[in-house]
């Protein structure tokens, strides 16, 4: 069995970009809902609360092993396919608003496998299409200052993925990974709450 250097303050600190995802998310959706066709926004709504389940569940995993209490490690290994079909839906259900298409694609879950790498394009694909399309919105909120930090934080999203991908178990590794993960989710609600204050929610798109 694996051993993991995680401490209680890590734990926590994971929570930290979870619950800055959540806030974007729910912004995002307050804004965007009388904007959406009601297939497009099923898709960003339970996009995100898929995302945000599988951040909140995998730093839980983190605090009951950094506790002692347990190692419920299928938090962990659920996290990856989980967070990245609830990307791709969340991008999805903006790229439909943008486009305004008349019929949704159906989402369909990839068969159980042991790779990763479907996963990993899925997740690639929704965080591209949610970061160009809050851009697109950028423009057309005139707000165009906030398309490098859309572009940021993707490559933010994307440097996570990198790190996720090496040895999980060092608390160093795990705390530069925390650190990316932050910047990037704390771009994501700044821009989410600049396009909010700009009065998005009352924009004719």
């Amino acid at each position: 069995m694996e051993v993991y250097e995680f401490s209680v303050p890590m734990a926590l600190a994971d929570f930290i970009p979870v619950f800055l995802f959540g806030a974007a998310a729910v912004l995002m959706q307050r804004d965007l809902y009388s904007k959406m066709p009601k297939y497009a926004f099923a898709c960003l709504a339970a996009g995100s609360v898929d995302a945000f389940l599988a951040g909140f569940l995998k730093a839980l995993w983190k605090l009951l092993y950094a506790l002692g209490v347990c190692d419920f490690h299928v938090l962990n290994t659920m996290f990856l396919p989980t967070q990245s079909l609830g990307l791709l839906l969340t991008g999805l259900g903006l790229v439909l608003m943008l486009t305004q298409r008349k019929k949704a694609a159906l989402a369909v879950a990839p068969p159980l496998f042991s790779g990763t790498f479907v996963f990993v394009c899925m997740m690639v694909l929704g965080l591209g299409a949610i970061c160009a399309s809050l851009s697109v919105l950028a423009v057309k909120m005139k707000k165009k200052g906030l398309i490098p930090v859309f572009i940021l934080c993707f490559f933010c999203y994307m440097g996570m993925g990198y790190l996720a991908s090496r040895d999980g178990s060092s608390a160093a590794m795990n705390w530069i990974e925390q650190g990316v993960n932050s910047l990037g989710q704390l771009l994501l609600f700044s821009g989410v709450l600049s396009l909010h204050r700009a009065g998005l929610r009352d924009k004719q798109l």
